[in-house]
């Protein structure tokens, strides 16, 4: 594994020690994260991607700021609207829809942010690089749907002997798992948007930025507030879809 992800799945393993160790329900999400971490590692390592030092500096940059704020939640700081509302969220939901809450938060919020801190403003007016990012970008669909079964039976597991699924969940399952995929390749993509409009504002000037990310943040935060609704949340997705839709500023 690159050094530099190595480096960010030990402090993955350091809070998540602790995590569980506290029965904190932030596990659930972090526990199928450090998975995809070490599944992305693995296609930097093993050639599946076009740039693979880009990829491990992205990687990383995504991940500090999910554990950055991680940190500051339980230090009882400040952090960003979409984290506040995944880390509010009621203990006794699903470990299904904590980890749905914390992959909403953390790719609708953090990977346009994340994408812009690795993709220069000389980056971006080179069509032939920004195609290159982009086709990396996507790489990882196919790296993340293929850990998704995986996931949902630690899932299962996770949720105990007592917190047995219903009908409407043994029936989804198999599709649940299939849509899960799908969603998140749909989100990607809109994150891939997201990011450009980021980058136009960067262009701008440093004020055009800070209000695009506020607008960024208002809408993923509304989004993970909607997710904590009772309600079934892969039928909820698949209606409303999973990402967020980033508009430049009019005018």
């Amino acid at each position: 594994m690159d050094a530099l992800i190595a480096g960010v799945v030990a402090r993955m393993d350091a809070a998540l020690a602790e995590l569980d160790r506290e029965g904190d329900p932030a596990r659930h999400f972090l526990h199928t994260y450090r998975d995809v971490t070490h599944a992305v590692g693995a296609a930097a390592r093993d050639g599946r991607v076009e740039d693979a030092q880009w990829l491990a500096r992205w990687d990383v940059a995504f991940a500090r700021l999910y554990l950055d704020a991680l940190t500051a939640h339980r230090a009882g700081g400040s952090v960003p609207g979409p984290w506040r509302e995944a880390f509010a969220a009621p203990a006794g939901l699903h470990p299904y829809q904590h980890v749905l809450l914390g992959m909403n938060a953390h790719i609708n919020y953090d990977m346009p942010l994340s994408l812009l801190a690795v993709v220069s403003d000389a980056d971006a007016r080179d069509p032939d690089l920004v195609a290159a990012r982009h086709r990396d970008h996507h790489a990882l669909d196919a790296v993340i749907a293929g850990i998704v079964p995986q996931q949902s039976r630690r899932l299962v597991r996770a949720a105990g002997p007592t917190a047995q699924p219903g009908l409407l969940d043994r029936v989804l399952m198999p599709v649940s798992r299939a849509a899960s995929a799908r969603l998140l390749r749909h989100g990607r993509r809109q994150v891939w948007a997201s990011t450009g409009v980021l980058l136009r504002a960067r262009a701008d000037s440093p004020e055009a930025l800070t209000a695009a990310t506020r607008r960024l943040e208002a809408l993923a935060t509304a989004r993970v507030a909607d997710l904590v609704e009772p309600r079934h949340p892969l039928l909820h997705l698949a209606r409303h879809g999973f990402g967020v839709e980033l508009e430049q500023e009019p005018g």
